[in-house]
């Protein structure tokens, strides 16, 4: 758990630095630990709710929380330091095509993403804390770990988004309804971007 935490952050830090493309480093990083949280268990879908309950609030909350960004981002895109971040997050998402950005995203980086942090992360400490305390640990590895991109628009999603999967994970006992959020949640952020994020990609 802790070295697939470390290997995201030195990941998002390379990627700041420069050192690295954030498409063709961070798919391939998230891939291993989503391997590796499927090997060290069996991730649950759902165990507090019916995988029905669990896929409509998923859904329903991924939409909601994509409505809830975009209001956001028109608000604090009218800060230059976050206008400039988000430009710049959506001028590296815009250095492959739209559909290879879904694929990676889609596919690879979010399902993997969700496997570990709630998949194996999560549940492994609800297996010695509190489902609460376990949920609010987790939240507080993954905002940090995303910290180590140094990108405003990155933080506040993993602040925001993190808190609301994590959340869903608590609710539902498994990933079935934050994979679901946080997929319906990226997917329209990359095919639908902000306002200020529009001029990022050309295709």
């Amino acid at each position: 758990m802790v070295l697939g935490a470390l290997a995201e952050a030195i990941g998002w830090r390379l990627v700041a630095a420069r050192r690295a493309m954030v498409w063709r480093l961070m798919p391939a990083i998230l891939l291993a630990m989503g391997l590796a949280a499927v090997l060290a268990c069996r991730p649950l879908v759902a165990t507090r709710v019916g995988d029905g309950a669990a896929l409509l609030v998923g859904a329903s909350s991924g939409l909601a929380l994509y409505v809830a960004t975009r209001a956001f981002v028109a608000i604090a895109g009218r800060w230059e330091p976050f206008r400039r971040d988000v430009v710049e997050t959506y001028g590296e998402a815009a250095e492959v095509p739209l559909r290879e950005a879904l694929a990676l995203s889609l596919l690879i980086m979010v399902p993997a993403e969700e496997l570990f942090w709630r998949g194996l992360f999560q549940a492994r400490l609800d297996q010695t804390l509190t489902a609460l305390t376990a949920g609010a640990w987790t939240w507080l590895a993954y905002v940090g770990v995303n910290l180590a991109g140094g990108s405003l628009p990155i933080a506040a999603g993993a602040v925001v988004g993190g808190a609301l999967w994590t959340g869903l994970a608590v609710w539902s006992g498994g990933v079935l309804a934050s994979l679901l959020s946080h997929m319906l949640w990226t997917g329209l952020m990359l095919a639908l971007p902000p306002g200020v994020g529009r001029g990022g990609r050309t295709e």
